[in-house]
């Protein structure tokens, strides 16, 4: 095994909470369109499958929710997309451990991509509003490539634009979308469980490891980095 070089990272649920930001949007479609509120934590249900799933989830009120008529979305997505850019980055929080992880891996000379299946519409805006996006040499979103997580498309994508190979990348989330995108491009993943992951436990996920926060994320690489090396 190589030494770690370069470390992806995804943004919703990771990075930032931002189930205020979202749900309100979910709720001002869901309202303009004739239906009652959902709840903010059935709402975070929803997240992690890019907007347009979202959307259809939000509309159906469920997290299994069947393809609407493609008029109905039209409406749904149009609606969610103009109340979401009002208000994207208002309430969103940053987790605690974020700060201090993305600067100790900054100081260990790590390269740092967000890898993000929110559109780059609303991801540019969000990590500039919550002071984010200078820490980061990429930003990988979910119109970025032909495919997004699940697939690896994005993962393999960040790291030929960081310079690195899969073997010396690690990623970093909070959902099976995160560690099945990771696996399928060859790259170590670690979960953190503060998340959404669609109402699962990250205990069950296919991953090289659960840790509590960011910080504890760069604590984690430093110490595999220096084992490599003494080998």
């Amino acid at each position: 095994m190589t030494t770690f070089q370069a470390v992806l990272l995804d943004l919703d649920g990771t990075l930032l909470d931002s189930i205020p930001d979202l749900a309100h949007a979910a709720n001002a479609m869901r309202i303009e369109l004739g239906m009652p509120a959902l709840h903010e934590d059935i709402v975070a249900t929803f997240v992690g499958k890019g907007v347009d799933n979202l959307v259809r989830r939000a509309l159906a009120g469920s997290l299994h929710a069947a393809d609407p008529a493609p008029a109905e979305f039209e409406r749904a997505r149009e609606s969610f997309y103009r109340h979401y850019h009002l208000v994207n980055g208002d309430k969103a929080t940053i987790f605690n451990g974020v700060i201090e992880g993305l600067k100790a891996m900054r100081e260990q000379g790590l390269k740092l991509a967000v890898v993000t299946n929110k559109p780059t519409e609303f991801t540019i805006p969000l990590l500039q509003r919550t002071g984010l996006a200078g820490f980061f040499q990429e930003i990988v979103c979910g119109d970025t490539c032909e495919r997004r997580k699940p697939d690896p498309d994005q993962m393999f994508y960040a790291c030929e634009r960081l310079g690195v190979t899969p073997d010396q990348a690690l990623a970093i989330g909070d959902s099976v979308n995160d560690a099945q995108a990771g696996r399928a491009a060859g790259i170590q993943v670690l979960a953190v469980p503060y998340g959404y992951n669609e109402g699962q436990d990250v205990h069950g996920l296919d991953v090289d490891g659960i840790v509590a926060s960011i910080a504890e994320a760069a604590a984690w690489i430093a110490r595999k980095n220096a084992e490599q090396q003494q080998t």
